[in-house]
């Protein structure tokens, strides 16, 4: 590979600072201009698949949809001072494993078990990158950050606070007192048990806040190993499957109230399409009154983002050299996760600046496009990962910690959603 296509340009802006103006950029463009069509990706029989998913207008959502992202991702490359040309011919062959990824994930089976398509992302990237030797040029063109933090910028035009403050404020009450008490335990087990500091804080977040997304969030706050956040991920994920199938049987068996019910399960699943399949399986108010919880600890997510970032800045403040340094204002501000103020300005700009009407319109395809970024970033987590890394012998404690901490989460959320909701 000639060195021309390998170097960067001069100009160059910080990550975190790119993605909030490519994230900005994505939501305007949808509120004024154009709206990416939104692909189909759901299907229960071969006829169906090639009848729906594969025929040609959906491909040409598919096609726009890769066009876009393209797009963005060059403007992000290009103002990131990297390599636009090393982008423009690595990332069709990253979209193209990513809607495989997405395909099976949309089968009706994969469904019924509520399996996620970043999970699906996660484990084709890491069968080609594990059992195939890629170029170096490909590897630097990745762009796990870019994805991941686009995609959580994307996240805050879901989180709408004037819903959930309609909703009633025991969700919120419930919300906040699980994610303080859940963090705490799962932090304080993980400093028991010698996990690393990094594994800590996103084990920490995972477990009490909102799984994948806080997981992420958290990884972007503290200059996360991406290798790590993958393997926490993997564990929200799996875990949260055999949760979603038979805490709606305990409830039952029990005879929980369907207020309870939904509190429990809204409070301690860990993604939010486990929480919604979970809450379908009990009844219509275990369903509302689990999504409200869910989406009120969806809320804190930008909020706990900043508390850790200025946590870490405190506890962690080295320089580039692994001097200590002071931890003064200019520290926090520089380690500050400036997506953070993506998230929140496009959730503010949702709940409070746009009509319904326009909410309406293009939350469908803003919803896709973050779910799109999601899944491309997990693609390109998988790729660049050594599987023997989620797995060597010292990851152990990490699991014995998420479990327990899983377990706590469990127990405490269905003693609190008996107080508020019983």
């Amino acid at each position: 590979m000639s060195k021309k296509l390998l170097k960067p340009n001069n100009f160059s802006m910080h990550e975190d600072w790119t993605v909030v103006l490519l994230g900005s950029l994505v939501i305007l463009i949808s509120i004024l201009f154009f709206q990416v069509p939104v692909p189909v990706f759901k299907w229960d029989s071969s006829t169906v698949l090639f009848d729906k998913v594969l025929q040609f207008d959906n491909l040409r959502a598919i096609l726009v949809q890769f066009l876009f992202i393209l797009s963005i991702g060059s403007l992000g490359t290009l103002v990131m001072g990297k390599s636009v040309r090393n982008f423009v011919l690595g990332f069709p062959v990253v979209y193209v494993l990513t809607i495989i990824a997405l395909v099976i994930a949309g089968s009706s089976t994969m469904r019924s078990f509520n399996l996620e398509a970043v999970i699906f992302s996660l484990i084709i990237g890491l069968a080609i990158g594990n059992f195939f030797k890629l170029p170096d040029w490909f590897r630097t063109a990745l762009s796990t950050e870019l994805f991941v933090k686009i995609g959580l910028v994307l996240l805050g035009t879901t989180v709408i606070f004037a819903d959930i403050l309609k909703a009633g404020s025991l969700g919120l009450i419930q919300a906040l007192v699980v994610v303080l008490s859940v963090w705490y335990f799962a932090f304080w087990l993980c400093k028991k048990l010698k996990v690393d500091d990094e594994l800590t804080m996103m084990i920490s977040s995972a477990v009490s806040i909102c799984g994948v997304s806080a997981a992420i969030a958290t990884s972007g706050a503290i200059k996360g190993d991406s290798k790590k956040l993958s393997y926490v991920i993997s564990m929200v994920l799996i875990t949260a499957i055999p949760m979603m199938i038979f805490m709606p049987y305990i409830a039952n068996y029990f005879s929980f109230p369907q207020a309870v019910t939904g509190a429990w399960l809204g409070g301690s699943i860990d993604t939010s399409g486990a929480v919604v399949a979970s809450g379908s399986m009990v009844g219509d108010e275990a369903l509302k009154i689990s999504t409200i919880v869910k989406f009120s600890q969806n809320v804190l997510l930008g909020i706990a983002a900043f508390a850790i970032s200025i946590y870490w800045s405190y506890t962690n403040h080295t320089d580039e050299s692994g001097e200590r340094v002071k931890p003064t204002l200019g520290v926090i501000w520089e380690r500050f996760p400036k997506f953070v103020l993506g998230f929140i300005g496009a959730s503010l700009l949702f709940s409070f600046f746009l009509s319904k009407g326009t909410v309406a319109d293009v939350k469908d395809g803003l919803k896709n496009l973050q779910g799109a970024w999601f899944a491309l970033a997990f693609t390109s987590i998988g790729l660049e990962t050594n599987f023997k890394d989620l797995f060597k012998n010292n990851s152990k404690k990490p699991l014995y910690a998420f479990l327990t901490a899983q377990l706590f989460n469990v127990i405490i959320t269905l003693i609190i959603a008996f107080f508020l909701f019983g």
